[in-house]
């Protein structure tokens, strides 16, 4: 079994030492999705909504979650992001909100953390947005699509069948 990073020799939580560690360039890509009725689906259409435009204020929150990731979520380090971009895209198949997040930066870890905390954040802010028309929305399918830099290197989602 692989040796959990953020447990000490004593079992002891810790915030990983990454003092050692080069700075290099690192790059993630996480991905969601928020379903919902094909009603609220067409109300996001026609940016027919009392709280305003789903897809940009989404999109807004992403990039903020992102930046405090290491506010949320335990023992991960503050970064110094150098690209943030979070996309809520329409897909009429499901029906819902795709969204991506992409984040970047020449550190010392990864940025794996900060995509999904963007990606979340953006689908709970969708879900806020329209859970007056639709208290049934899922969100689902959050994850990393892939990864690059670092010591362990660059790593793709495997394809769904």
């Amino acid at each position: 079994m692989t040796k959990l990073t953020h447990l000490d020799d004593a079992g002891r939580v810790s915030m990983v030492d990454v003092t050692e560690k080069a700075a290099t360039a690192r790059r993630a890509l996480a991905q969601g999705a928020v379903q919902m009725s094909e009603e609220t689906f067409d109300r996001v259409q026609s940016d027919d909504n009392p709280k305003g435009n789903v897809e940009t204020t989404a999109e807004l929150a992403g990039i903020m979650a992102a930046k405090k990731t290491s506010d949320l979520i335990p023992l991960c380090h503050p970064l110094p992001l150098s690209k943030v971009k979070c996309r809520v895209t329409p897909d009429a198949t499901l029906p819902g909100l795709r969204v991506t997040a992409e984040v970047r930066t020449l550190g010392v870890t990864g940025v794996e953390m900060e995509a999904l905390t963007a990606v979340s954040a953006a689908c709970l802010t969708i879900y806020d947005m329209l859970k007056a028309s639709d208290k049934a929305m899922r969100i689902t399918d959050i994850s990393l699509v892939e990864k690059q830099g670092g010591k362990s290197g660059d790593w793709t989602a495997p394809k769904a069948e």
